[in-house]
């Protein structure tokens, strides 16, 4: 007989608590095989496709598309190990399976326990009538649809709902649950319920007297609200940190960038694989660091120290349809212009295709932030907590600029540096800057390196 093991969303690193379903990959009654993915997850930090370690037949699945799910949630649950079908069979042997764990699901976790000490969820619901075939003759073993899972108890007794979407719908409006009388079967609390009582509150809420209520601007129509979850919400938190802790000041300069395209431009024809402008800069970032280390450290506020790293992990700001990542290029100190180039391309494809790794995204020691792609000239940018500081680069454009005592139309950029004044003073930071827009706009010595 087949046994049903559950698959429960696991830790996906980083001490992430939670994560958002964004598509199933697998239906019920579908067969799996070991570490495939059954699901694509969304942190705070990346898009995660989740591989299950059990290969057999989903018998269930928990968690409608757009669920907030908490670690250690049930996702599926899969029946292994003896199953009626000979298709099924045949699949699950081709995939290795039986009744074992593959012992890699992701980094960060595993399933290297014993089959025999797992925990086994043992269904005791009743068998429904209808059965799930893989071949359109022999059943297989019975399925448990989502919907027909246990109540959750939630404190102070049991609430007669199921659906996560319930609950998040109620939570997000503050409605208590326990308050509520299901219209489905055995008192069930469905969506519809939710929604009734949502809109029958709003007759009591305008019948309270005017001085009970919260005052709302009258021009204000079409009024919505955009949830900060996600990479959105992770983004919100740590800027809103930055803010609170860091005491940062900010210091520009233009600079003369014509003889930096023209070495570009120059490396570019020579053959090879072509150098980017931001590989560039940040061979300039990491020249400039090397001099000036106070640059490429945090501060740890309870030891009340600074901390200056050897390394230079390297974060660059990159715009997506998810929202702003900031990928990390690791070792950059030691890579040459074409490895970055290459690096910040991989980098930032994988981040647009929402494929970045928690580890991708964490662990920089400074920031390079090129917003003259959005056709900017500066900013102030906000320091990538807990880094001490970010360097900008606005756009490279025609100017009127004084070159060897004459007026001519050169190539100009504006620099700007965003440092926590904890670890430096301006003399630090303007020294740093100056360095930067130096090579800026006499690159030869720099370049002879790469």
């Amino acid at each position: 007989m087949a046994q049903v093991l559950e698959f429960k969303l696991p830790d996906l690193g980083e001490g992430l608590t939670e994560a958002e379903i964004v598509r199933w990959l697998v239906q019920v009654g579908d067969v799996v095989a070991v570490d495939q993915p059954v699901v694509e997850v969304e942190t705070a930090k990346a898009m995660v496709e989740v591989p299950c370690p059990y290969g057999g037949v989903v018998t269930a699945r928990f968690g409608e598309e757009g669920t907030e799910m908490p670690v250690g949630a049930p996702l599926i649950t899969v029946a292994v190990g003896a199953p009626a079908s000979d298709a099924v069979a045949d699949a699950v042997a081709d995939a290795g399976s039986g009744t074992g764990g593959s012992g890699n699901v992701l980094v960060g976790y595993g399933t290297s326990e014993a089959p025999a000490r797992r925990r086994r969820v043992r269904s005791t619901r009743p068998e429904p009538a209808v059965s799930v075939t893989v071949d359109g003759t022999a059943p297989v073993v019975p399925v448990a649809p989502a919907s027909s899972a246990a109540p959750v108890e939630a404190p102070g007794g049991p609430v007669p709902v199921i659906s996560p979407l319930v609950r998040r719908l109620a939570r997000e409006n503050g409605l208590d649950l326990r308050e509520l009388t299901g219209s489905g079967p055995d008192g069930l609390i469905l969506r519809a319920d939710v929604e009734n009582a949502l809109r029958m509150a709003v007759p009591r809420e305008e019948a309270a007297p005017a001085a009970q209520r919260p005052a709302a601007p009258s021009a204000l129509t079409g009024v919505r609200r955009v949830p900060l979850k996600g990479v959105r919400g992770a983004v919100a938190d740590k800027l809103s940190r930055s803010r609170r802790e860091i005491p940062d000041a900010t210091c520009w300069v233009d600079a003369d960038a014509t003889e930096l395209m023209r070495a570009r431009t120059a490396m570019n024809a020579a053959g090879g694989p072509k150098i980017s402008l931001l590989a560039l800069l940040a061979r300039i970032c990491t020249a400039a660091l090397a001099r000036f280390p106070e640059l490429n450290s945090s501060v740890d506020q309870a030891a009340r120290e600074v901390v200056q790293y050897d390394q230079v992990h390297l974060g660059f700001a990159a715009q997506t349809e998810r929202g702003l990542v900031v990928p990390v290029v690791r070792d950059a100190h030691a890579r040459d212009a074409e490895g970055l180039t290459a690096e910040f391309a991989r980098l930032t494809e994988a981040g647009r295709q929402g494929r970045l790794t928690p580890a991708e995204l964490t662990g920089g020691t400074f920031t390079l932030n090129n917003y003259g792609v959005f056709g900017v000239d500066g900013s102030t940018p906000i320091i990538n907590h807990p880094e001490a500081a970010m360097l900008g680069v606005g756009r490279i454009v025609p100017r009127a600029w004084v070159h060897e005592g004459e007026l001519a139309v050169r190539q100009v950029v504006q620099l700007s540096l965003t440092f926590d004044h904890r670890v430096c003073d301006g003399g630090t930071a303007g020294g740093f800057l100056r360095h930067v827009a130096d090579c800026v706009e006499q690159p030869a010595v720099l370049l002879r390196t790469l």
